[in-house]
């Protein structure tokens, strides 16, 4: 009669399961990493073409009343229509609002991720005003 050795060993498995642990962790950090990388991009993206569009609104000032008082206003139909026009023309959606010396743009646009489930939406808003000359170094 032969007897049959048995082994147990109480930790057999446990290095997979490590591995497969480290394996969801890595997973989930180069997801914070490339994504969240993505949403920076995104928000430097929108807050540049905010800065150009608010710009390219304060430029649209009014000459005719510039020429009677000497004080420089935006024509707010001109401002409005020239900064929804470069939004269009790079693809970018926003608001934007025109006061007599002042055009606020806000840029919105939404970062599809590729690791994390979520996408995430960033804002940008920029002001740009019109002035008479050079006020300051």
């Amino acid at each position: 009669m032969r007897m049959r050795k048995t082994l147990t060993n109480p930790e057999r498995g446990a290095v997979t399961t490590f591995f497969a642990v480290l394996a969801v962790s890595f997973l989930m950090t180069v997801g914070l990493v490339v994504d969240g990388g993505r949403k920076l991009g995104a928000l430097a993206e929108v807050r540049d073409l905010a800065d150009n569009a608010a710009r390219t609104c304060a430029q649209a000032v009014n000459a005719t009343q510039y020429r009677a008082s000497g004080t420089p206003t935006i024509n707010p139909t001109e401002g409005a229509g020239r900064a929804h026009n470069y939004l269009a023309a790079t693809g970018a959606t926003g608001s934007v609002t025109v006061t007599d010396v002042t055009c606020t743009v806000t840029v919105t646009k939404t970062v599809n991720t590729t690791f994390l489930p979520l996408s995430s939406t960033v804002h940008a808003t920029e002001s740009a005003s019109t002035f008479d000359g050079v006020t300051g170094p």
